[in-house]
Parts: C-alpha cells; sequence; structure tokens
C-alpha cells in the first residue's frame, strides 16, 4: 500500500528508543501480570459462545515514505465467529448484537486488547498511539479525511492512544475523523523526550481510569 506524505512528523531519536524500551518493559510486566487471567477469560469465551478464544485480524500498521506496514493484530474474540459473514468489514455500533456477553465485558474493561502485548513485543504495535485501523476501511478513510495517512507516519500504533482515551471505539467515520487531530497531537508530543513521557503518564493513567470503571464500549 502506496503511501504518499505531504507532512513529516519529527520524532526526537531519543524519544523513539526511550519509547521502545518502555514498550518492551512494560508489556513484559503486563504480560506477567495478566497471564493468570488468559485461562478465565478463554473458560468464558469459550462457555459463552463456540468458535476460537483469540481473533487475529489485519491491520495497518507504521507508514514509511514507501509503504504502510500490515500486520495481524491478536485480541480476544469478543463477536460472534459469523459477525461479518454477510455483511463484510463494518464497524461496530453501541449495543451490536453481534458482540457476546462476555464481549461485552472485556470490551467494557478493555481485557480483550490484553493479547496485544505480544504484538508490541514484536514490535508490530506500541503500547501507546494511533488506533491501527482494518485495510477494508483504510482507502476511504485517506480519501475522505484529511491528512489522515499521516497520523501514522513513523508513529507505531498503539494498544491505547490519546484518541482512544478521549473517544473510545469507532462506530463510524465521523468518529475517525474527530480522532485524527488527538493522533496529530500525540505525534507531536514525540518531538522531545520530556513532552512524551508527560504525554504518556497522562495517557497510561486515563487508560487504567477506563479499564477499572469499565468505561470501554
Amino acid at each position: 500500500m502506496n503511501v504518499n506524505m505531504n507532512t513529516h512528523m519529527d520524532i526526537n531519536p531519543i524519544t523513539a528508543k526511550a519509547k521502545r524500551a518502555m514498550d518492551i518493559v512494560l508489556s513484559m510486566i503486563g504480560l506477567t501480570l495478566t497471564l493468570p487471567l488468559f485461562p478465565l477469560i478463554a473458560l468464558a469465551i469459550k462457555l459463552d459462545s463456540p468458535g476460537p478464544v483469540f481473533y487475529r485480524q489485519l491491520r495497518i500498521g507504521r507508514a514509511t515514505p514507501e509503504c504502510s506496514l500490515l500486520f495481524f493484530m491478536i485480541k480476544f474474540r469478543t463477536m460472534r465467529t459469523d459477525a461479518e459473514a454477510a455483511s463484510g468489514a463494518t464497524w461496530a455500533a453501541k449495543s451490536d448484537p453481534r458482540i457476546t456477553r462476555v464481549g461485552q465485558f472485556l470490551r467494557k474493561t478493555r481485557l480483550d486488547e490484553l493479547p496485544q502485548f505480544i504484538n508490541v513485543l514484536t514490535g508490530e504495535m506500541s503500547l501507546i498511539g494511533p488506533r491501527p485501523e482494518r485495510p477494508g476501511f483504510y482507502q476511504k478513510l485517506e480519501n475522505e479525511i484529511p491528512y489522515f495517512v499521516e497520523r501514522t507516519y513513523g508513529v507505531t500504533p498503539g494498544i491505547t492512544g490519546l484518541a482512544q482515551v478521549n473517544q473510545g471505539y469507532d462506530t463510524c467515520i465521523e468518529d475517525v475523523r474527530s480522532k485524527v487531530g488527538f493522533d496529530h497531537s500525540y505525534a507531536l508530543s514525540l518531538s522531545s523526550p520530556l513532552s512524551w513521557l508527560k504525554m504518556d503518564i497522562y495517557i497510561i493513567f486515563r487508560t487504567l481510569v477506563v479499564m477499572v470503571c469499565g468505561r470501554g464500549q
């Protein structure tokens, strides 16, 4: 997938190294602390609906001047296995009937995203960054939203991010449009180690509040 870059987000090289180091350390800690939950979540998913425990979905990763990288994002399954059999790729709606009962809880607490620590360790994702979009939506979003592609130029998509904690899951193109400003604000914070660190601490705190209070969708 070719990318035409008109702007360049200047990421401080020290910030980039520190951010990657933090990704590795915190994702390893996160996996260690949450691994005991994996069998419990897996059992709940299996008892609630037939199908696999994990869900792998192709996503758009970090953009370079030549292309956008592709990777398979790993999550706990929160929808029926036939969720998009008839419709194809569609955004999840509020009170979406395709979401299972266990899936609703996992989404509200963001526990469905725990397996993404593996994506972080492999370097496909970061703990914090813009939401990785699906290829099925990408061309439409690129055509209709100015500077949409540039939001991931040199910035690895994240499990959580400034846009995610301020808005939540996307249900339509207007949700994505309103998130682009947040994504560019985060990219600008990477211009210096101090501004990046302040921003990441803020986002981590907001993410923990969402998880504890069950404010996810």
